[in-house]
């Protein structure tokens, strides 16, 4: 047993120093980086379930493997999450040695002199004769040069001890506890934070208040439940685009009304300017145009629909439908006619090209507004059950016939009527303005900004830094010196040179100066 116990040991200790390594840590990085690509290709299941499903429907034959292998949930997935925390210990596990070693390296005084100078990369003698006080005037001019200085005696001989290019390895430390801060802060991020997105149409009185069932759609972090959503509501009042000639857009500006805790206030929501509410941050994405319809079916009823429609292009030719599904009711009997729901599915150009047969807008904004309407009536689908778009009629009800073109298509301006065969009647009112918000709390953020302005800091330094000793021997031969370079620095023989000049100016041209090369230690 007393042999099993040591053998286990063993393996502990040599698995650690293994994943404490930092080629070990490099590898899981570049691992987590591999990792992270089928979440940047693939659809989300937290950010777009639509997606994932029409994926799947798609792709049938990989779909369903993907889904088992969680391709569609990766940064929730056993093997990233593993991959993760394997780098996050490693990382913990390399650098704190060395912090504890680098500190111990900055507390403890420069190592003595060694005993034959001529063996360093850089050395010289300064001068044939000491004369008093040579000591104290090397010592002040290695201060001002900001070295750090030891003197020691011994039987009449005086040694300088000098080092300086710690920052270096400081930055080196810096850089790498910094990116392991900006891991704990996505981490921290994605425990306790979420996002979601919304599509807000003018005029909605406060039709959006921060629940999951306003959104379309949304991911909570793992230790976030609805309940701790922050309460607030949300109300477009007014939208305004700017365009150039050409069409590209110059400003977005949406006035906001907001309600939370028990206050109302108006606020000025711009492109890359997001509302930093109590708890959450709003910010704008996008707008389009919601066209307003009235159906007047053949009993008289008239029923409104807002629809928000989707653009296709830049020039912001939309695609949407508007769906009447409780009309043509017979007032008295409470009972519809057979198949008479209706639906529209329609294209939006805000500006009408010149050209009647391009069915694509000319310009963003409203100059010349068209609506083409094609009239759907049957079984809208709503009754099954199923999931529905609210953007597109349903397909299936489609292709099985219960849902068929009704009359010929329309295109109306602002205020036309189109009539239908069987004397219903639809009006094209106008169109409100409609935009799409991403609502988030990331509390992460601050530990990733303050990660990553350490990691430049840290690299910066590490970059920099140049790592060297420079020791000087007093006694009845002379001044002798010599100069070790800790780390790769051409320019060191230069620096030694200058240093021996200005610490014995009356002295003579050091004798050598060899060239600079690395090393790490000679005693």
């Amino acid at each position: 047993m007393r042999w099993l116990y040591h053998t286990a040991v063993a393996v502990g200790r040599r698995a650690w120093r293994q994943l404490t390594s930092m080629r070990t840590a490099l590898v899981l990085l570049f691992m987590l980086a591999v990792a992270a690509i089928p979440g940047s290709v693939l659809p989300q299941r937290n950010v777009s379930p639509e997606k994932v499903r029409t994926y799947l429907d798609t792709h049938r034959q990989w779909g369903p493997t993907l889904d088992r292998l969680s391709f569609f949930d990766v940064y929730g997935s056993p093997w990233f999450s593993a991959i993760y925390l394997l780098l996050f210990v490693s990382l913990v596990g390399c650098l704190v040695p060395r912090f504890r070693g680098h500190i111990a390296a900055l507390v403890k005084v420069p190592p003595k002199a060694p005993r034959h100078f001529d063996r360093l990369p850089a050395h010289a003698t300064v001068s044939a004769a000491a004369a008093p006080g040579d000591a104290e005037r090397i010592r002040q001019v290695l201060r001002k040069r900001r070295f750090r200085t030891a003197v020691r005696e011994d039987g009449g001989v005086v040694e300088i001890s000098a080092e300086k290019g710690y920052l270096k390895e400081t930055g080196n430390l810096v850089f790498h506890f910094a990116l392991l801060s900006l891991l704990f802060g996505v981490a921290f991020g994605s425990w306790f934070g979420w996002h979601g997105n919304r599509l807000l149409v003018q005029g909605d009185d406060f039709a959006f208040c921060n629940t999951l069932l306003n959104y379309d759609e949304h991911a909570l972090g793992a230790q976030v439940g609805e309940n701790d959503l922050p309460r607030f509501c949300l109300r477009l009042d007014k939208f305004n685009a700017t365009y150039l000639d050409n069409g590209q857009p110059v400003a977005y500006k949406a006035d906001i009304n907001v309600q939370q805790n028990g206050r109302e206030s108006k606020q000025l929501l711009q492109v890359n300017d997001p509302l930093r509410l109590d708890g959450a941050n709003v910010s704008l994405l996008g707008h389009g145009y919601a066209p307003v319809l009235k159906y007047t079916d053949k009993y008289g009823k008239v029923s409104t629909n807002v629809a928000a429609f989707l653009p296709s292009d830049t020039l912001l030719t939309s695609q949407g439908v508007a769906t009447f599904p409780d009309v043509n009711i017979n007032p008295q009997t409470k009972a519809r006619d057979d198949k008479a729901q209706i639906g529209f599915s329609g294209i939006y150009l805000p500006t009408v090209p010149p050209d009647p047969s391009v069915n694509s807008s000319a310009f963003p904004g409203e100059r010349d507004p068209r609506l083409m309407l094609q009239a759907y009536r049957g079984v809208l689908g709503f009754d099954a059950g199923a999931p529905l778009s609210v953007y597109t009629l349903d397909d299936r009800q489609i292709q099985a016939g219960r849902l068929a073109k009704f009359g010929a298509p329309m295109m109306l301006k602002p205020g036309g009527t189109g009539t239908l065969p069987d004397g219903t009647t639809v009006q094209f009112v106008g169109t409100q303005q409609w935009i799409s918000l991403s609502i988030r709390h990331d509390p992460g953020q601050p530990i990733v900004l303050g990660g990553a302005v350490a990691l430049l800091a840290g690299l910066l330094g590490s970059l920099t830094g140049k790592r060297r000793r420079v020791f000087f021997r007093i006694g009845p031969g002379g001044i002798t010196a010599g100069g070790l370079p800790r780390s790769d620095y051409p320019g060191f023989a230069d620096e030694f040179d200058e240093i021996v000049r200005t610490a014995a100016p009356a002295a003579s041209v050091p004798e050598q100066v060899a060239q600079t090369d690395t090393v790490e230690e000679v005693v």
